[in-house]
């Protein structure tokens, strides 16, 4: 594994944690005022787990592609988290069992430098759809960090 992890961690911090960082700026920008006290029937928990770290980020970033399509988000948000999913995947060389997530993928590579809408009309609503995204987000970076720590080792 340790050759493995050394490339995971050089493509990490050569490229994925800027990324990260990016999209977590972004996510902070759209207002959460509505998202703190709502309960969260439907959403997904992922944990980062020790030893399952690259299980969870994979659970993670697959989840977070189902997010692409939806139009209560803004197109630039959703276009980042996508990239940072993917970008994910790649790193860790896995893969999503729906294929469908997949061809995400490839649409999101295809057209990585294309102009995105400042989402300002999506900026003003608040959805449930943003905060379990936001959340994904937040989950992704910590666990990025966590697992950084480990293979920095």
């Amino acid at each position: 594994m340790g050759n493995r992890t050394t490339e995971i961690r050089v493509k990490y911090e050569n490229i994925l944690s800027h990324d990260i960082h990016e999209l977590v700026n972004m996510s902070a920008e759209y207002r959460d005022r509505c998202c703190k006290n709502k309960k969260h029937e439907n959403s997904k928990v992922f944990f980062c787990n020790d030893t399952q770290e690259i299980e969870a980020l994979q659970s993670m970033a697959c989840n977070m592609l189902r997010f692409f399509h939806k139009q209560k988000i803004s197109k630039d948000f959703r276009w980042r988290a996508a990239l940072v999913s993917c970008g994910t995947l790649q790193v860790l060389q896995c893969k999503c069992e729906r294929h469908k997530k997949e061809k995400v993928c490839t649409q999101v590579n295809m057209h990585n430098n294309e102009d995105t809408e400042t989402g300002e009309q999506c900026r003003k609503k608040c959805n449930q759809e943003l905060c379990e995204l936001k959340e994904n987000v937040s989950s992704l970076r910590s666990c990025w960090n966590k697992f950084e720590k480990i293979i920095s080792r």
